[in-house]
């Protein structure tokens, strides 16, 4: 269009040549309205956006646009994905070419920061014109809603490895191991190793020897989560609070512990209880426990341990396993925590595991360099200090203790019950 303008600038060396102006311009016209007959149009291209319906939170969820191309010719595009914008996003724009009739797989990846309901916008295309004279751009309507839940994709991760294990062992028989259940699988003659509690005297009176009880490992036991959602668990931890990282090894643990043959429930908690689900075996358990925790947050009061042990105690459960996920703060209120924790021991396995907090561990390890990190140096080590303290005392107490870094939460926890399993110790 400037070259049809430029013979305005030579009207004074050659008078009359501007009348050719117009007929540049409409030569130009001309070639636009080719280029744009040529070019295809918007509805010559099919998208569709495929994206879980639920979303792992903290986690990096794949998200794949497919364009198939109905025009005669490559399409050489740009695509922008109006995703949620609280997400973080591998890449904000996308690139590629559409042969003809063929299709154009683009993907990228979104992490989520927080549980909850969300919703996709458009996909809008721009793609160059044939004679490459202009764009064209258009919106693909492509709305939908979408929910953001604890990691799943740990959960599918996990199934994987089963599922090789399983494999790997196959034909192998399952033996039943004798141990220290409940469930009575035969009777035998008495021998000096057994325990005096294992001796079955109506048998020994009737038979005239001394007779013992053998018991079966029972393999359906009850694992319960519990869950501080108090002002403690609001901390954040690797981009995400400390609950949500206690959510994903939760909802993890009771996955395991569900394929296992395991009871699972859950107690939630701050300065009241938020909810409780007694032990169930099954996918509907898992899957109440899942919508649960969706929509559990933390709170801004003090967690009240006592009534959510108290309201435990009241449940009447058998012996379990109760894993706390929760955070030590002042030695006070820990060392409170501590006297629950013991008396429950009593009657439970017992569980305490807590999220190490970055901003305490890294100065704590960190050469100073100045009087300023020389002084937080001093504070994170002692608070290090007070924390180990609070550990070893439960640990002295029959509590197994667990504080680890948030991207190994899950992953020991787990261990830690697999092995507890593998030991008849649940």
């Amino acid at each position: 269009m400037l070259a049809a303008l430029s013979p305005l600038a030579l009207a004074d060396l050659a008078p009359g040549i501007q009348l050719l102006v117009p007929v540049l311009l409409l030569g130009v016209v001309a070639l636009l309205i080719v280029d744009a007959r040529m070019t295809a149009p918007p509805d010559r291209l099919v998208i569709r956006r495929m994206v879980a319906d639920r979303l792992s939170l903290g986690a990096e969820n794949a998200v794949v646009l497919t364009l198939q191309n109905r025009g005669p010719r490559p399409l050489a595009l740009r695509l922008r994905d109006e995703h949620p914008v609280e997400f973080r996003a591998s890449e904000t724009v996308l690139a590629g070419a559409a042969p003809p009739g063929e299709e154009l797989r683009l993907r990228y990846t979104l992490t989520p920061p927080r549980r909850g309901d969300y919703r996709f916008g458009r996909a809008v295309v721009r793609y160059r014109s044939a004679l490459g004279l202009f764009d064209r751009q258009h919106a693909y309507p492509l709305e939908r809603e979408v929910r953001v839940y604890p990691n799943l994709l740990d959960l599918r991760r996990y199934e994987l490895q089963v599922r090789r294990g399983l494999e790997q062992e196959a034909g192998t028989r399952v033996a039943r191991r004798f141990g220290a259940g409940t469930e009575l699988e035969r009777l035998r003659e008495y021998v000096p190793d057994d325990e005096l509690r294992r001796i079955n005297w109506k048998a020994t009176a009737r038979r005239g020897v001394a007779i013992s009880n053998e018991y079966e490992t029972e393999r359906s036991q009850n694992v319960v989560v519990l869950l501080d959602a108090g002002r403690l668990m609001r901390a954040v931890a690797d981009g995400l609070t400390k609950l949500d990282h206690a959510l994903n090894a939760g909802l993890l643990l009771t996955y395991a512990a569900g394929r296992r043959g395991d009871r699972v429930s859950l107690l939630a908690y701050a300065d009241q209880v938020k909810a409780f689900l007694p032990p169930r075996r099954g996918r509907r358990a898992f899957l109440s426990i899942l919508e649960t925790l969706y929509r559990l947050e933390p709170e801004l009061t003090e967690s009240d341990h006592a009534r959510a042990f108290s309201y435990l105690h009241g449940r009447g459960l058998r012996r379990s396993l109760l894993v706390l996920f929760t955070d030590l703060s002042d030695p006070e209120p820990s060392r409170a925590l501590v006297a629950y924790l013991a008396r429950a021991a009593r009657q439970h396995l017992v569980a305490l595991v807590t999220v190490a907090d970055p901003s305490v561990t890294t100065p704590a390890t960190r050469a100073p360099r100045d009087a300023q990190e020389l002084y937080e140096k001093v504070v994170a080590q002692r608070l290090l200090g007070e924390r180990r303290q609070v550990l070893a005392m439960l640990g002295g107490r029959g509590v197994i203790t667990l504080d680890l870094p948030a991207d190994k939460l899950s992953a020991q926890v787990v261990a830690t019950y697999l092995e507890l399993k593998a030991r008849g110790r649940i």
